[in-house]
């Protein structure tokens, strides 16, 4: 077995269970913050960290988005996760794509900065079952900041993307 596979058994349900995660609203996926750092005085807190689960399941990915903080998103255990990035600049945009894994020696990532306003989407990279991952932001993480993408003005900025 591929070192960087793991089986289809019943460890994402029981990883559900240890961490007590819940369904991450609008974004999708299963999040639980672990740590929220003390309040500034514009209400955010210091920063933020979060442990998350995505499935290969129909429908279980991490919705487009943006944030106005850099996020940094760690690899923990599971399949490989696809980051799907589109920054936005004065003349259009540009996308890429970034993989999250255990096998850092063959270009996979366990932890990466996604930069502050870069439209980001996520899912269990093709032929996988789950991946733990876990996101950390200073400062942190409010509903507020949180900027559902719009898939139709999106998909005509980046219409090289828009299949996605």
């Amino acid at each position: 077995m591929d070192e960087h596979r793991t089986s289809r058994a019943p460890l994402p349900q029981a990883l559900i269970d240890f961490y007590g995660l819940m369904p991450l609203p609008r974004e999708g996926g299963r999040y639980r913050r672990t740590w929220a750092g003390p309040e500034r005085p514009d209400g955010r807190p210091e920063g933020t960290a979060i442990v998350m689960l995505l499935t290969a399941e129909p429908g279980d990915f991490s919705a487009l988005h943006r944030l106005p903080s850099d996020e940094i998103w760690h690899f923990y255990r599971g399949d490989p996760l696809t980051l799907y990035l589109l920054q936005e600049d004065h003349g259009g945009g540009t996308a890429r794509t970034v993989t999250l894994g255990p096998d850092v020696l063959g270009g996979q990532h366990v932890q990466f900065t996604v930069p502050a306003g870069t439209w980001m989407a996520a899912d269990v990279a093709d032929g996988g079952a789950w991946a733990l991952f876990g996101c950390t932001m200073a400062p942190g993480f409010t509903f507020e900041d949180y900027e559902h993408g719009d898939a139709a003005a999106l998909a005509a900025r980046f219409p090289g993307e828009a299949a996605r």
